[in-house]
């Protein structure tokens, strides 16, 4: 990649805008697009950062275009919308999304994007706010491996590792699977909480027993968050609502592979009782009021 190349860059929200702002700081020149105009202005002031008005003016000027978004809706719509991304994009280009979409989605614009020469890249990530803002994210690259090795370079200064595990929407898939797993341990440790809270158990003892124990039941999850979840905060680090619409697409990508997931899905329904019950703009986590709500006790010593 050559180093006066210019980077186009779609989605500046809560993962967007720091991997903009590692980008601008190692001397690379984006032209940058959100709906929302704050976010652009935002951004304008990391360095030499343009703003465009739509994705395809965002496409007409870069070689290269990572998209970071919410959604396989607004997926579609930024890539094949009226001002979409296909319809600015040059022969040669790549586009690397890493937003958490179907496969199905990856594998649809794959098609499309190559019929007009331009290679598609899934680049979903691993980590939350803390790991983009430190740089610190995981990215799993899927796609053409000779495109994979012209991103590398941004990717390591956005992230500190990244990994090719294959075809189109193989990236998708892993993160879809890597999601649900997690999300099946948020609502574990939420119960295991409040079967201490029933029995008499004091939480902080048992966060001490089971972080330090070196026993089975330890996770990163139980050790960041149970802490968090005692002191009855839930401040966004990743948002409930997005955590609920990956468990939701894990659990179709199931159905369709005739894989039986009972507890994937009993975990699902607990995301979207919690996300009906108003806490989709919380942290993940918040799904531990769904089981206070069943216990009628407080998981919190707040």
């Amino acid at each position: 990649m050559s180093n006066q190349e210019t980077i186009g860059f779609i989605g500046l929200g809560t993962m967007g805008m720091p991997m903009v702002r590692h980008l601008a700081e190692a001397g690379t020149r984006l032209v940058v697009y959100d709906a929302n105009p704050a976010a652009m202005e935002t951004a304008s002031g990391y360095g030499a950062v343009e703003t465009a008005g739509s994705p395809a003016d965002v496409a007409a000027q870069c070689p290269i275009v990572f998209t970071c978004l919410p959604n396989d809706a607004i997926v579609r719509a930024v890539y094949q919308g009226e001002k979409g991304l296909i319809h600015g994009l040059r022969d040669g280009a790549i586009t690397c999304d890493c937003s958490t979409v179907s496969p199905e989605v990856t594998e649809a614009l794959c098609g499309e994007l190559a019929g007009r020469g331009v290679t598609h890249m899934d680049t979903p990530m691993l980590g939350s706010k803390p790991q983009a803002e430190s740089g610190e994210i995981f990215f799993i690259v899927a796609g053409d491996p000779k495109a994979h090795q012209k991103i590398a370079p941004l990717l390591e200064i956005m992230g500190r590792m990244h990994i090719h595990v294959g075809p189109a929407s193989t990236a998708n898939k892993i993160k879809l699977i890597h999601n649900a797993l997690g999300d099946v341990n948020y609502v574990a440790v939420a119960e295991s909480l409040a079967l201490c809270v029933k029995s008499g158990v004091d939480l902080e003892i048992f966060y001490q027993v089971v972080k330090n124990g070196g026993g089975m039941a330890y996770s990163n999850y139980f050790e960041r968050k149970v802490p968090t979840i005692i002191k009855g905060d839930y401040s966004t680090r990743f948002r409930l609502d997005l955590a609920h619409k990956d468990i939701t697409l894990a659990r179709a990508m199931a159905e369709r592979a005739g894989v039986p997931v009972p507890i994937m899905e009993e975990a699902r329904k607990t995301f979207e009782e919690a996300e009906g019950d108003g806490h989709g703009a919380e942290d993940a986590s918040a799904v531990s009021h769904v089981i206070e709500k069943r216990i009628g006790k407080s998981l919190s010593k707040t």
